[in-house]
């Protein structure tokens, strides 16, 4: 990785103070007492592939959750599904569905690059009018969109003709899409017609209102980082000249490899002994996806298995680090840490399984199992 050399006066954060901080600001040293919503809102986000990854995320974070605190503002539309950063499903609120979607906007026309010639011949203005015509007069699944868009253009690549509509246009899943045990197939509409109010436009080239105001959130919520960390997150790149410009109103560290990092001055930054209870996260949760160096939270033995391939699996935190995996089977839980847990650890993993379980599956009864021979 290319490193940044800063001067000799910026102080070291050590790894164990980048986790902190960084625990900290994503709600997992100690659960909030916020909203579902003004929690999505603080974490910009939440990554949301498969439907429960949301409601298991939450549960590691705020105080009391209970999966109807999602569900609700999501029938509501106040929340959404949507494309967005590093063009992967993500859960947002609705405001910032309607202003995150336009800052990406042309990295997800980028990836058109990669369909070209299954659209040759498309016009995509067209298609795009198109498009916007059929799913804002019903909701339409993908296959629905590409056998419409077929017909229009019968030469062109059927899953191009999708990629394209879902490039161009900012669609949503509408419910009962990512309802809680009330999930139906996708179905997609446009953002504006979803919320009943327009998106705010893409920045024009030179204006960097939006791009600055992404970078300040990112960094209360993912903080301290690095430039490469912030490109990582948003799947954008040359955001250099925007953390320069913003960088009077920063403060700058260096990781133990003399990385250049970025912070808000009054952000949190924990004594690295803070206490951190483990917790049990979903598949790809954003903790482990939005820093180009994981160090913070995935010890350098363990880099790798976390994932297999573009699945990621569930993960178990103990102290803070990536320290296991998990998955249900059937009516157990099965914990697998990767290396031997304390009797203590041992103790404090299956309490907040516990707790884990009966908030999002109350009145169920689950066994807590660890993996033999995983290291527990």
């Amino acid at each position: 990785m290319t490193k940044t050399t800063t001067t000799a006066s910026a102080p070291v954060l050590g790894v164990r103070a980048l986790n902190r901080a960084t625990l900290d600001r994503q709600l997992l040293l100690r659960r909030a007492p916020l909203t579902a919503g003004a929690a999505v809102e603080h974490l910009v986000g939440l990554q949301a592939q498969n439907v429960r990854p949301p409601y298991y995320a939450l549960a590691a974070r705020l105080d009391g959750f209970a999966p109807e605190r999602l569900s609700e503002p999501m029938a509501a539309r106040e929340v959404v599904r949507i494309v967005t950063l590093r063009s992967t499903i993500h859960t947002h609120t609705a405001d910032d569905c309607l202003t995150l979607r336009p800052l990406v906007q042309g990295a997800r026309e980028r990836e058109l690059h990669l369909f070209r010639k299954g659209l040759h011949g498309v016009d995509l203005d067209r298609l795009t009018a198109l498009a916007r015509d059929l799913v804002e007069a019903e909701p339409r699944t993908m296959t629905q969109l590409r056998t419409a868009l077929g017909a229009r253009w019968p030469d062109a690549d059927p899953q191009a003709l999708g990629v394209a509509a879902r490039c161009l246009l900012p669609l949503v899943q509408v419910t009962p899409r990512g309802l809680w045990d009330r999930s139906g197939q996708v179905a997609l509409t446009t953002a504006e017609h979803w919320l009943g109010r327009p998106a705010v436009p893409s920045p024009r080239e030179g204006d960097h209102t939006a791009l600055e105001a992404a970078v300040l959130r990112y960094l209360a919520a993912f903080g301290p980082a690095s430039v490469r960390d912030m490109q990582t997150w948003a799947g954008l790149t040359r955001l250099r000249p925007v953390f320069e410009r913003l960088r009077p109103r920063l403060v700058t560290f260096q990781d133990d490899g003399g990385t250049e990092l970025f912070d808000l001055p009054d952000a949190p930054r924990p004594d690295p002994d803070t206490p951190a209870p483990p917790r049990f996260l979903p598949e790809y949760d954003n903790l482990l996806l939005s820093h180009a160096d994981r160090s913070r939270v995935v010890p350098a033995r363990y880099r790798g298995r976390n994932a297999q391939g573009n699945q990621a699996h569930r993960t178990l935190l103990v102290d803070g680090f990536l320290a296991g995996l998990w998955k249900p089977e059937g009516d157990t839980l099965v914990v697998e840490p990767f290396d031997p847990l304390t009797r203590a650890q041992r103790q404090d993993v299956t309490a907040e399984a516990e707790r884990m379980l009966a908030a999002l599956h109350p009145g169920a009864s689950y066994d807590i199992r660890f993996g033999t021979g995983s290291g527990g």
